[in-house]
C-alpha cells in the first residue's frame, strides 16, 4: 500500500512537471511567435548617388551624370511583409538634362536646382532583409516639377539596440521629363516594436 501510494505520488508529480513543462514550452512558442513581429515606425538616412543618363555639358554635348543626394525615409511597417513610408531625395546640385520623353520636335535641355524628390511608397519584404518598393510622388524645383513613379530594392542588415544599415538600388521615371537611378548606403532606427 505504502509503494502504491507513493507511485502515484510520484506518477502525479511527474505528470503535474510534464503539464507544466508543455504548457511553459508552448507559452514560450507563443511569444516568441508575437515577437517575430510588431508593428514598428522607421526613420532613416542614406548618402547617395543619383545617375542621369540625358545630362547636358555646359556646351550642350550628352553626358551621363553622378549627381550627389541625401535620403531621408520614414516608413511604418504594419504586417510581417508589408509596408509604408515617404522617401525623399535630395540631390544637391544644380544640372542641366534633357527631356527624352517629349516628341522629337519638343526636345529641350531644362537645368534643375537642387530638386526634392517624396514619393509616397508600398513596400513588399519577401524575407527579413529584403524590400521591393513602388511608389508615386514628385520632383520639385525651382524650374518646373515633375510626377515621378519609383521603383526599388532594399537590403537591411539589423544591428543591437534596434538599429539598421541597409544598401538602396530605385529607379525614378519622371512623367514628360527624365529617368534616373540611384545607388546608396544608410542607417535607420526602428521605433515602436517590442
Amino acid at each position: 500500500m505504502l509503494y502504491r501510494n507513493n507511485f502515484l505520488k510520484k506518477s502525479f508529480l511527474l505528470l503535474f512537471l510534464l503539464g507544466l513543462t508543455v504548457f511553459s514550452n508552448k507559452s514560450t512558442a507563443q511569444e516568441s511567435e508575437e515577437k517575430t513581429f510588431s508593428p514598428h515606425h522607421q526613420i532613416g538616412i542614406s548618402i547617395n548617388h543619383a545617375h542621369v543618363f540625358e545630362g547636358r555639358d555646359d556646351e550642350g554635348n550628352r553626358e551621363v551624370l553622378s549627381l550627389p543626394a541625401w535620403g531621408i525615409d520614414y516608413t511604418f511597417q504594419f504586417h510581417k511583409k508589408w509596408a509604408i513610408g515617404l522617401h525623399t531625395d535630395f540631390i544637391i546640385e544644380k544640372f542641366k538634362v534633357e527631356k527624352v520623353y517629349a516628341s522629337d520636335n519638343d526636345k529641350e535641355t531644362v537645368e534643375r536646382s537642387y530638386p526634392i524628390a517624396p514619393a509616397i511608397m508600398g513596400i513588399y519584404k519577401p524575407s527579413e532583409s529584403w524590400s521591393i518598393l513602388l511608389g508615386l510622388g514628385g520632383e520639385f524645383a525651382k524650374e518646373e516639377n515633375y510626377f515621378l513613379t519609383r521603383v526599388g530594392v532594399e537590403y537591411g542588415y539589423e544591428l543591437p539596440k534596434n538599429w539598421e544599415i541597409f544598401g538602396t538600388f530605385s529607379y525614378d521615371l519622371k512623367w514628360n521629363a527624365y529617368d534616373s537611378w540611384g545607388i546608396g548606403l544608410g542607417i535607420a532606427k526602428n521605433f515602436g516594436g517590442k
